[in-house]
């Protein structure tokens, strides 16, 4: 089959509706090459789900490859700032590193730091919906979806409110990166970025050894086991990686499933006239609005799928846009339904590199879609929102509703 007839993720078209595209490429088969981005496309849920577990695939190559070994080129040297910033990130490792990092965070990135900020989280929801409704409506993504993750974070991390304003860009920038063959330009962006966000974050860690508080970058800095520290690289790289990983894929839900209810108005009848459906409703808005499309992974030893046989040095791009509309596993998958229960999508990942801000993503999305819930009966959408230009993840550029 020709990927191309069912997968352009360069086309505005693509990313506005990219689920009949993906409807035909898991008709055509379990995995297709795509030459643009030289990927293996996987689209079938079981097929995804189960790699994203593989140990033959990992996030990098280089704990047990060079670049010439593993049939890569290397990053131009220029790019450098941005690739040790992601590659000591939890995200893009592989144990054993992953495991002791993940061990050192989960000491400092506790399910009591994550209890602890539910009135901080309730609080800042409230404060940018009365915002919100006092204006009469407005961008839903830059006043509710953007700011609260963001303030979070910020909060979490013991950042300065004047210097909260500086996160969004530095993370945009990054993020562009993420992207299937991102051009120069965006490669010169994410390194600035890299370099300005690196080096603000490694004077707040000099500050916190001296004088730490009961936020996370210090007790970041004061996690240890059995003598193991972490490095101020791997501090760096995870807060970071808390920024970015944690407000992009709330962002994202909050303004895709908003447009999602926007069109089901049923499913948003349903969801004021019965709070209780919130906690399900926001993982079936996870499902079927995807904020992460696709996950990209290396083959470490060679694998085959459906008789086709990958080579150790091919990289997979798993789509999970895909594998959550898999009819094989959701029934009915392309509707909307806040009833569902049996929801086992995979937005948030799986295996070691399940997303660790999991609990947290899901405290501001109930908070946000809460208040608005409550508090905004008549929200209703005033123009026809347009895609960001990104695909990997995808999201509005902005929201415009009226109270």
């Amino acid at each position: 089959m020709d990927a191309n007839a069912g997968f352009d993720p360069w086309s505005p078209q693509f990313v506005a509706d990219p689920y009949p595209g993906y409807a035909r490429l898991r008709a055509a088969g379990r995995v297709h090459w795509f030459g643009p981005s030289r990927q293996w496309l996987v689209p079938h849920y079981e097929d995804v789900r189960t790699l994203l577990r593989d140990r033959r695939l990992g996030r990098t190559y280089l704990h047990r490859f060079s670049h010439e070994e593993f049939g890569r080129t290397a990053p131009p040297a220029a790019h450098e700032p941005f690739h040790v910033l992601n590659g000591h990130g939890l995200l893009d490792l592989e144990p054993p590193d992953h495991t002791r990092i993940r061990r050192l965070v989960s000491k400092a990135f506790t399910p009591r730091m994550v209890e602890n900020l539910a009135p901080v989280v309730a609080r800042l929801a409230r404060e940018l919906v009365d915002d919100l409704l006092a204006a009469g409506g407005g961008d839903l993504i830059g006043a509710v979806a953007e700011p609260l993750p963001v303030a979070v974070i910020a909060e979490m991390l013991g950042i300065p409110a004047g210097d909260r304003k500086l996160l969004r860009p530095w993370s945009a920038a990054i993020c562009g990166m993420y992207e299937l063959n991102p051009d120069e330009e965006t490669a010169r962006n994410a390194v600035r970025a890299s370099l300005d966000f690196s080096a603000y974050l490694r004077e707040l860690i000099a500050d916190r050894r001296t004088r730490p508080g009961d936020d996370l970058i210090s007790a970041l800095v004061l996690a240890h086991d059995e003598g193991e520290r972490l490095t101020e690289q791997e501090m760096v790289s995870t807060c970071v990686l808390l920024l970015n990983a944690g407000h992009e894929a709330t962002v994202n839900t909050t303004g895709n499933g908003w447009w999602a209810l926007f069109r089901h108005p049923d499913q948003l009848a349903a969801l004021r006239a019965e709070p209780g459906l919130l906690p399900g409703g926001i993982e079936e808005l996870m499902r079927y609005a995807t904020p992460l499309q696709l996950f990209e992974r290396w083959v470490l030893d060679d694998i085959e799928i459906a008789g086709t046989a990958i080579p150790r040095g091919s990289e997979v791009a798993l789509l999970f846009g895909s594998a959550n509309r898999d009819p094989a596993r959701f029934p009915a998958p392309d509707r909307l339904d806040v009833t569902r229960t049996d929801n086992p999508h995979l937005s948030l990942g799986a295996g070691i590199h399940y997303c660790l801000g999991a609990p947290l993503a899901r405290l501001e999305l109930l908070a946000s879609f809460g208040e608005l819930l409550r508090r905004a009966p008549r929200l209703r959408l005033v123009a026809e929102p347009e895609w960001k230009p990104g695909f990997v993840i995808r999201g509005l550029r902005e929201l415009l509703v009226a109270c």
